[in-house]
């Protein structure tokens, strides 16, 4: 395309330097009837290869256009996502609650810190998650909240979001999971192939946050239990549930604010991730991942995005889940691309942040800066930092399977 491209513009330059205005119609000098002649026939050439170079600009002016249309078309999601800021306005502003913690505060003291009161017993925990294939954060999850939770809720499909048959990776690989087994509530949900129903993502994934409803009421869920509702990939740190549990005067929803990762810990993106929930459950309480309040309660976990162990993986999320639109061409889904932007900390898609002002698009564009921290992240990942070394500082090679 830019070869394309600089050869126009080269050829328009050429045409323009060849473009001299011809003069008018030679003057006839009567006295030498051959040199007028002759003075015609040269105002006849001139104006031929004036009728020609027209012709050709015409040629490159319809090139160019043409291309600046292909252009356009293949690179229309970064110019909508740069334009964002002129078509679109941002949601209404958080209402952050500060969150208070350190490691020898007592609870009594935490809780009236966020203007609640201490229960007299704690509340139980109910843990809900549509799960596809990211086995190492569930672990991760898992273990991080399970001194806290009552109920592990688990909902997978032999299909994709995108209609792709896929392996029940949980069911396969529930042993892993046996330090948790008299907590989990596991639910199947049949899926349709892409081959017998075109699929609409958004529409399949929604179905499952229906069935999810379900599987939630059959857990033994009472009013006035905690349900925290998030993605796999979205944890919540076991003080921030811990403080949920033990505490009177919370609102009835909340939402948790994460910090974004890309491919690791290695990778911090910001602060803007607030579609996790904690729900005092009553009757009326539905598993939705959109807004549903105002309130959020400030730095409550960790959204690592695209942490996968192998590049099958990468592949795997790539073609399946809503956004899948977004693979735009072949090359995306190539082992050695995605390795190379695990490594850089750049974008798979090659897609500009998605953001609200000029001033935050442009403070993001570009690779994500390293961070060589490896603090204040789940207590497991560090425990089994070797088994876990490809979420951690250094460790951005993945192996294909």
């Amino acid at each position: 395309m830019r070869i394309l491209l600089i050869s126009a513009s080269l050829l328009v330059v050429k045409f323009r330097s060849l473009f001299i205005r011809s003069p008018r119609r030679c003057k006839i000098i009567r006295c030498k009837s051959c040199s007028s002649i002759i003075f015609l026939g040269m105002d006849s050439r001139r104006y031929a290869t004036r009728r020609w170079i027209s012709k050709y600009m015409f040629i490159v002016v319809l090139i160019l256009v043409t291309l600046s249309f292909i252009a356009i078309f293949d690179h229309t999601q970064n110019i909508t996502s740069f334009l964002r800021p002129l078509w679109d306005t941002p949601p209404p502003p958080f209402e952050y609650i500060p969150h208070y913690y350190a490691e020898n505060a007592s609870m009594d003291n935490l809780c009236r810190l966020h203007g609640w009161s201490l229960s007299s017993e704690p509340r139980n925990v109910f843990d809900a998650v549509l799960f596809s294939n990211e086995l190492d954060l569930l672990e991760l999850r898992w273990r991080e909240l399970y001194p806290y939770v009552t109920k592990f809720i688990l909902l997978e499909s032999n299909t994709t979001f995108t209609g792709i048959p896929k392996p029940l990776t949980f069911a396969l690989n529930r042993e892993r999971f046996a330090f948790a087994e008299e907590k989990i509530v596991y639910g199947f949900l049949p899926g349709l192939l892409a081959s017998e129903v075109p699929p609409d993502p958004f529409l399949i994934e929604s179905q499952h946050r229906t069935v999810m409803n379900e599987l939630i009421r059959q857990s033994e869920i009472s009013d006035g239990d905690l349900l925290i509702v998030s993605d796999t990939d979205e944890i919540p740190s076991s003080h921030t549930v811990k403080l949920l549990q033990r505490c009177d005067g919370l609102p009835s929803i909340l939402h948790l604010e994460m910090r974004n990762y890309i491919y690791s810990f290695e990778f911090p993106v910001d602060y803007n991730s607030w579609r996790a929930t904690a729900h005092i459950y009553s009757r009326w309480t539905r598993y939705r991942h959109s807004r549903q309040t105002d309130l959020i309660l400030s730095d409550a976990g960790w959204h690592c995005s695209f942490c996968f162990r192998h590049l099958s993986e990468f592949v795997t999320k790539m073609t399946a889940y809503s956004h899948a639109d977004r693979v735009k061409k072949k090359e995306y889904l190539d082992y050695s691309r995605i390795q190379q932007k695990i490594c850089r900390g750049d974008d798979l898609y090659d897609m500009l942040p998605e953001e609200y002002s000029f001033k935050d698009l442009i403070g993001k564009m570009g690779s994500i800066p390293r961070s060589a921290s490896a603090v204040h992240l789940p207590s497991y990942l560090i425990e089994k930092a070797e088994k876990f070394k490809f979420l951690l500082p250094g460790g951005c090679q993945r192996s294909p399977e």
